[in-house]
């Protein structure tokens, strides 16, 4: 007849709104997280037209450097030091002894890049970055004797006067097994 009342309190949590909370960090973390993109080189490539045979460039105008599988660095056919390849390269462009055996005239020049399947992306990019500072001191030079200005502060149009001048022309061919053919 009398039933005693329980007069404790009650221990349950109400979690119908814990979910509503965990759902708004999730969705807080993920807009305001960045997500790194690697870029990786960014070459213009050429416009591709079917059925046009590959123009003859005279040997003398091309420079032709190879990586190996073990990441040695080969200019001409000699080994050299990735150290050597900026002012080799700068040389080879602008000729300044006027070799026969060289090209005559920086726009003629081609540096021929070829590397090996087993090439570390480390030495490949190592190289890659000593041919694109050859170009970009040979424009600053260029730049300064021209119009004794930077290079990178001259109007867009000087800038591309010298690049027509002094273009950068690399041929990547593909990778290719090096120590097969030998």
């Amino acid at each position: 007849m009398f039933q005693k009342k329980d007069r404790r309190p009650d221990n349950r949590i109400n979690a119908g709104s814990m979910a509503d909370i965990a759902f708004l960090l999730l969705i807080f973390f993920l807009v305001t997280t960045t997500i790194l993109v690697d870029t990786g080189i960014q070459v213009r490539l050429p416009i591709w037209v079917e059925n046009v045979p590959p123009q003859h460039i005279p040997e003398r105008n091309i420079l032709k450097i190879k990586v190996n599988a073990q990441n040695e660095l080969f200019v001409e056919n000699s080994q050299a030091a990735p150290g050597q390849l900026r002012s080799r390269v700068k040389d080879f462009i602008m000729n300044p002894g006027a070799l026969p055996t060289r090209p005559g005239s920086p726009r003629k020049a081609v540096v021929s890049l070829q590397h090996d399947r087993g090439t570390g992306y480390q030495a490949y990019l190592e190289v890659y970055n000593e041919l694109m500072a050859a170009y970009h001191e040979l424009w600053e030079d260029a730049a300064l004797q021209r119009y004794q200005i930077s290079y990178s502060k001259l109007p867009a149009a000087r800038q591309e006067e010298i690049r027509a001048d002094i273009p950068l022309v690399i041929s990547e061919s593909e990778p290719v097994d090096m120590l097969a053919k030998e």
